[in-house]
């Protein structure tokens, strides 16, 4: 089989290798794509895009049960849950027929099969008809991570899922166990629970969503209790014991080890990057627990190979992934390229309430050195949010004294992962607090809510 040749050779196709892919066919690199699985990679198939449908099923029903708050009527309301994992999966299915449309449109060969790189500037794809060697003048790394599985808490997709079989169940959990309690676990325990689920949330840091503020934190665990969900923080569970239909898992909490039962346990304590069997110890690639070391600009220090996304460690976002993709694409194409700075990354987490977050939180903020202003401004105080019957929450606002420079925001509450952008921009504007005061937000809008929480760090708050 002859050897085929590219400029860019891509391996994986998620929100990291596909963008990375149109970018380069824009800026007219002869590009490839290896996938072994699915067009549009955990994010489209398994991940972002299919939970929050189902997220979106658990909040109409939600809604449905406070209809009398509005003046509705929904009697009898009930969900059929194969009919709600039928449209996500049809969500799912319609984006990731968008991805390979994309990639022909921009003249992209797609290569199904699982490569490896045998040599520096060599790929070879292992496909259904055999062997495919490809030669490429740069290599793009984009093969994403997997659940991390710990010893004997293994999933076996019948009482112990990841996500994938939580996405795909094939029964209603009536007491469910979920170990971790980031943005994985936490979406997971929403939906379940609002559909009747009896939820136990286990996490073995001090509080909920660790990642986040302490005070969106707080907030947030207070909700979900209300929601009926049981928390239990600096636990551990140390083992799982199955037998039919039931799984007693033994929790260390406060030095003791209780015992609780449950039908259904879903696991989602992190993620470990896809590194093995591409051959990347051969080429000179340096691995730092499962994650390849690049630099700021995603090079791995082997000429012409460089890694995007969540192989390359934390933050573990689609929407990094497919910054780097681009960043890298105008590198390779010779371009002036801007390195992704962390704290400029939002995360969003779509459970009920949501939380959003960027930049630094008040502690890290504190820690690393600056005298703080701090903002905060409550959902109850917004004419909107009363309106949509959703007071419930909170936006909060981190200022450098000194300067006035925004260095972290942070909400709860409905819509808050949409909000959240607006402070994305600001801070990649560098926007000082005068700028945010100055700026006119529509009324009536939850956004009014940023603008108030930036005057409250100013003693200028006015409607509270």
């Amino acid at each position: 089989m002859a050897t085929k040749s590219f400029d860019v050779v891509v391996i994986g196709s998620g929100p990291g290798g596909y963008v990375a892919a149109i970018r380069a066919a824009q800026l007219g690199l002869s590009t490839c794509v290896v996938e072994r699985e699915h067009l549009g990679g955990i994010c489209l198939n398994w991940g972002c895009i299919p939970t929050k449908a189902m997220l979106r099923s658990s909040e109409v029903f939600h809604l449905m049960h406070r209809a009398k708050e509005f003046g509705l009527k929904a009697d009898n309301v009930g969900y059929d849950l194969d009919a709600v994992v039928k449209r996500s999966r049809q969500v799912a299915g319609q984006l990731s027929g968008g991805i390979g449309h994309l990639l022909k449109k921009n003249k992209v060969t797609v290569i199904m099969g699982e490569g490896t790189i045998p040599a520096k500037g060599r790929v070879s794809v292992k496909t259904d008809k055999g062997v495919e060697e490809i030669t490429a003048k740069n290599i793009i790394l984009a093969t994403g991570a997997r659940a991390r599985e710990l010893p004997g808490l293994e999933a076996d997709g019948d009482l112990v899922w990841t996500y994938k079989a939580a996405l795909t169940p094939k029964r209603m959990p009536k007491k469910l166990l979920v170990i971790g309690s980031g943005a994985i676990g936490i979406e997971f325990a929403s939906f379940y629970n609002t559909l009747g689920a009896d939820t136990t949330v286990v996490e073995v840091m001090d509080r909920v969503l660790p990642v986040e503020d302490a005070e969106i934190s707080a907030f947030a665990k207070k909700s979900f209790e209300k929601q009926g969900m049981k928390i239990m923080q600096k636990a551990m569970v140390k083992q799982l014991d199955r037998s039919k239909g039931k799984v007693t898992a033994h929790i260390e909490v406060g030095g003791k080890v209780e015992k609780h039962d449950f039908d259904t346990v879903i696991s989602a304590v992190g993620i470990v990057g896809n590194v093995e069997n591409l051959g990347l110890e051969k080429v000179g690639v340096k691995l730092d627990r499962t994650h390849v070391v690049t630099d700021e600009y995603c090079r791995t220090g082997v000429d012409g190979l460089y890694a995007i996304g969540d192989i390359a460690g934390a933050p573990w976002l689609a929407h990094k992934a497919s910054h780097e993709g681009t960043m890298v694409a105008e590198l390779i194409a010779g371009k002036k390229a801007h390195p992704i700075k962390p704290n400029s990354i939002a995360g969003c987490t779509y459970c009920h309430p949501q939380v959003a977050s960027v930049g630094l939180t008040e502690a890290k903020a504190k820690e690393a050195g600056y005298k703080v202003k701090v903002g905060r401004f409550p959902f109850m105080g917004n004419g909107k949010a009363i309106a949509l019957g959703e007071p419930e929450g909170m936006i909060k606002t981190v200022f450098d004294e000194k300067t006035g420079e925004l260095l972290g925001a942070h909400m709860i509450g409905a819509e808050v992962t949409e909000l959240i952008q607006g402070y994305v921009v600001g801070q990649a504007l560098e926007t000082t607090e005068e700028d945010l005061m100055h700026t006119v937000f529509p009324h009536p809008t939850l956004s009014e809510m940023m603008h108030e929480s930036v005057l409250d760090a100013y003693d200028r708050v006015i409607h509270m």
